[in-house]
């Protein structure tokens, strides 16, 4: 299943890069799109349970990974009140 890394940009300026298991979270993230934090959480948590249910339905078991990366991303967004996400790449 072929991996997805994507960098975002927070809305203090610093930038992370992420994991996820398939190209699903392409549905719901594209590189050069600004979205509001609530939106880019809602995105994140879309593709990045998506990409786990398809990891699931090929190999019998959630992703862990992408689980873990969405609760990082969870625990980022809830330093801020409000901003923007800028999603920079995917590949």
């Amino acid at each position: 299943m072929p991996e997805v890394r994507f960098t975002v940009r927070w809305p203090d300026g610093t930038e992370e890069t992420c994991y996820s298991p398939s190209t699903a979270i392409a549905r719901h993230l594209e590189a050069g799109a600004r979205y509001q934090l609530a939106d880019f959480l809602a995105r994140a948590r879309a593709g990045l349970r998506e990409g786990s249910r398809r990891v699931e339905a090929k190999y019998g078991f959630a992703c862990s990974s992408a689980l873990d990366q969405l609760a990082r991303i969870e625990a980022r967004a809830a330093r801020f009140d409000r901003g923007d996400v800028l999603c920079l790449s995917l590949s």
